[in-house]
């Protein structure tokens, strides 16, 4: 069996079997290839491989180019993923990669942009023209829930909920979560439904929400462009998936809990959530200033 036959599989096998997401098992059958095509060039059969065999593999990685630890850490969970589906197709009799020990990777504090620069940015918007309206309603619903660029591009106009003010959402790992959003948000997703995409659409049945000039779902490179577009004009730089870092800071810094802020992320893990716990020196400062009796101390 030739190699893309077998990661083909492979991959069919994680999404259908394992119930993976889309960019899950691209990402898993991405990392797959690399080591299959390694262990061709070094000459070794798959039924050969070790824990030995996989250790030698991942010092290639680390030295081949410019891998952080993060990224290895991404390797071992594929190559897990692929030993597991190498025992189930019996061409291993245990999964060697389980013995691996994945690196911690240390997590980077996420840029965010105060409420000023998001207003700043959205206010560029030529909000005159349908596709101005449209960029408008989504960006402001990116920013009021939260939502990760392949979320937005996936929402559907069957979860859309506008007299209570909620949407379901469909991210990662095929997980769903109830967002509740604004009534900035509200009026601008309604202007958009009434004004701008029946035109788009015209006598297209699309079920996704937002849609390009053709009346088709929106694609994230789409929604990327545009937004770097608002980046050049308002001369805030950032990503798209900022607006989602600063939905999460803007609601602890107002004294939302965590747990609640983990839900309406739909992160699976807390800890995820915690780099967003990220507080400057003068709130740390206040905060001890007001709630810590000691001998009063005031800081200058």
């Amino acid at each position: 069996m030739d190699i893309n036959t077998f990661l083909q599989q492979f991959y069919t096998d994680l999404r259908l079997k394992i119930r993976d997401s889309e960019e899950t098992a691209q990402t898993y059958r991405i990392s797959a290839k690399i080591f299959l095509e390694w262990l061709s060039n070094q000459k070794i059969k798959l039924a050969d491989v070790s824990v030995k065999t996989l250790i030698y593999y991942l010092l290639y990685r680390k030295t081949s180019g410019d891998l952080n630890e993060l990224t290895i850490a991404k390797d071992i969970s594929a190559l897990r993923a692929l030993g597991d589906y190498l025992v189930r197709e019996n061409y291993w009799e245990e999964n060697h990669a389980l013995q691996l020990e994945k690196p911690k990777a240390s997590r980077n504090i996420p840029s965010y942009l105060t409420v000023e620069e998001i207003d700043r940015l959205l206010s560029v918007i030529d909000k005159t023209t349908l596709v101005g309206k449209r960029d408008d309603a989504l960006y402001e619903l990116v920013y009021s829930c939260g939502l990760r660029i392949s979320e937005v591009c996936g929402l559907l106009l069957e979860n859309l909920h506008m007299n209570e003010r909620i949407i379901l959402v469909h991210g990662k790992g095929d997980k769903e979560r109830i967002v509740p959003f604004g009534s900035r948000a509200a009026e601008k997703v309604q202007l958009y439904l009434d004004e701008v995409r029946p035109v788009l659409c015209g006598t297209k049945q699309t079920k996704e929400i937002f849609v390009n000039y053709r009346g088709e779902a929106i694609s994230r490179k789409g929604v990327w462009k545009r937004f770097k577009e608002l980046e050049a004009l308002s001369g805030v730089h950032a990503k798209v998936h900022t607006l989602r870092h600063s939905f999460a800071t803007h609601l602890l810094q107002g004294g939302a809990d965590l747990r609640s802020v983990q839900e309406l992320l739909g992160h699976a893990d807390i800890a995820a959530t915690t780099i967003y716990t990220h507080v400057d020196d003068t709130q740390l400062k206040n905060a001890h200033n007001q709630y810590f009796p000691g001998h009063k101390e005031k800081y200058e």
